[in-house]
């Protein structure tokens, strides 16, 4: 299982301060995307997550220089969320220099010619985000009545979706919900947030979880990266 260090971008800024040597009083504190990026790829994470919450705010990516500094500092691909509703977002996204990127499921739920163009400019490197929880997915706008988890998923990866993030309001990822989404192996699953332990990400890595996002937890220094390496592989 992938672990994916996520930084939230507000105004140019990480919206946390990220200290590495937290635990020890050691190293410089910042609040620059790249240089938090620049860390976390030393330390051998193989995804860098960027959330765009004025972009997500906005309906467009707005910090697409971030976007731009974060590709210039690091190889590694970059996975954008935040802003991306349409065709034309994942353009601007893919023209700043994200590899990858995140829609919100409202953007494509029930606009299959929406969801057909996005895929037809991101391919693979499309994901759609899902909060599983089975009150949440009532909150759509459906035209109809609301689907099951399955249902949606199965339908999405029939157009052509293969990859989904499953956030949780961050509560602890519930396993059963996380198994239906992964039913069958057609798309690959990554899970946003909620972990609080090693515990966790070893269980999420038996459940067949390809990608943990994390953000705060890393960046507070609640969790090491190197320790939830080792507990995810």
């Amino acid at each position: 299982m992938q672990v994916i260090p996520s930084v939230d971008v507000q105004a140019g800024r990480s919206r946390l301060v990220y200290w590495p040597g937290a635990a020890t009083g050691e190293g410089t504190p910042t609040d620059r995307p790249e240089r938090i990026a620049r860390r976390f790829v030393e330390l051998g994470a193989p995804l860098i997550h960027l959330v765009d919450l004025d972009g997500a705010r906005a309906g467009r990516p707005v910090n697409t220089a971030v976007i731009q500094e974060v590709a210039r500092t690091v190889a590694t691909p970059l996975q954008v969320a935040g802003g991306i509703d349409g065709p034309e977002q994942i353009e601007l996204a893919f023209g700043a220099g994200a590899t990858r990127v995140v829609m919100p499921l409202l953007a494509v739920a029930e606009e299959p010619a929406r969801l057909a163009a996005c895929i037809a400019i991101a391919g693979d490197w499309l994901a759609v985000g899902l909060d599983p929880r089975p009150d949440r997915l009532r909150e759509y706008p459906w035209r109809g009545a609301p689907p099951t988890l399955a249902d949606l998923v199965t339908r999405l990866t029939d157009a052509g979706v293969h990859r989904f993030v499953l956030s949780h309001g961050g509560s602890t990822p519930d396993l059963g919900l996380i198994g239906q989404a992964a039913a069958g192996g057609a798309a690959e699953v990554l899970v946003a947030g909620g972990v609080q332990d090693l515990a966790e990400v070893t269980r999420l890595s038996s459940a067949g979880v390809r990608g943990l996002i994390l953000g705060e937890v890393l960046l507070a220094g609640r969790l090491a990266f190197q320790a939830v390496l080792a507990a995810a592989a």
